[in-house]
Order: C-alpha cells, then sequence, then structure tokens
C-alpha cells in the first residue's frame, strides 16, 4: 500500500474561517525550501451586501517577512457578493515563480475584505515535500489526521 495522502502534503498555513471584517488578513509565512509546490485554497461562505473579497500571494527573504512583495500573476479575481456565496478560489505557487535571484524564500496570502463583514477563509497545502513526510510540517492546529 502507498503512502496517504496526508504523509504528502501538509497544512502550512491558514486564514481561520470566519466572519471578517473590512480590511486585510495576512496567513502564516511557508518557507519554500521544504516545498516545491503549493495550493491555497479560498473558500467564501456568505459575503456581507455589496462586499468582495480579494486574495494574493506575497513572498518575503525569511519567516519575518523581510522585503515582502507581490508575487506577479499570483492574485484572484475579486469574489463579490453578487456571485460569489459558497465559492471557492484556487492559487498555486511554485518554488520556481519566487524572485530567486533576490534570495526570497517566503510566501504568504493576504485576503482583504471589502466593504461589509463577509465569511470566509483559506489554507496553504504544502506539496512535493523536501523531506518526507510532509505532515511533519503540519501547523500546530492540525489537531488530527484519520
Amino acid at each position: 500500500m502507498g503512502s496517504l495522502m496526508s504523509e504528502r502534503v501538509a497544512v502550512v498555513a491558514t486564514i481561520d474561517p470566519d466572519a471578517n471584517v473590512t480590511g486585510t488578513i495576512a496567513s502564516d509565512w511557508v518557507d519554500m525550501t521544504m516545498f516545491d509546490q503549493t495550493m491555497t485554497i479560498v473558500l467564501t461562505g456568505e459575503l456581507g451586501a455589496s462586499a468582495g473579497v480579494d486574495v494574493q500571494m506575497e513572498q518575503a527573504t525569511d519567516s519575518s517577512g523581510t522585503g515582502a512583495k507581490d508575487i506577479t500573476g499570483k492574485t484572484i479575481t475579486e469574489l463579490v457578493k453578487a456571485t460569489n456565496d459558497d465559492d471557492q478560489a484556487v492559487i498555486n505557487v511554485n518554488a520556481g515563480d519566487l524572485d530567486i535571484a533576490g534570495d526570497f524564500t517566503h510566501i504568504r496570502a493576504l485576503g482583504t475584505t471589502a466593504t461589509a463583514t463577509s465569511d470566509w477563509g483559506l489554507v496553504i497545502i504544502g506539496s512535493r515535500a523536501r523531506r518526507q513526510p510532509a505532515n511533519d510540517s503540519d501547523l500546530a492546529s492540525v489537531v488530527e489526521i484519520v
């Protein structure tokens, strides 16, 4: 029998699902020296009246966010109340998408709620881990794997 999917991928960052007020929330920083790829899954619930949710990926040279800047092309189209209650969006990031020449090694998601409090959250999954099992890199908030 092969390995379990939970041994090949890791939950490496989140913005917890909640009724998020207007403004910007950042996920945890993810060390891309540990993974070749990540997948950020944005999940909306009920968005507020005329509200929108934007998510973009940033890169930095360390886990403190030094030199943080956007990763080109890694921003979703705004999810809006009119069409996007209970929807999902996915952002893929490969290690090669980072500014390697500038020594950028970490990524995070920035989510912005516009206009009105809205239910949403996201999870970043690390894949193609450089050390196995990948779930050794799960966040401490992952309390059970069945």
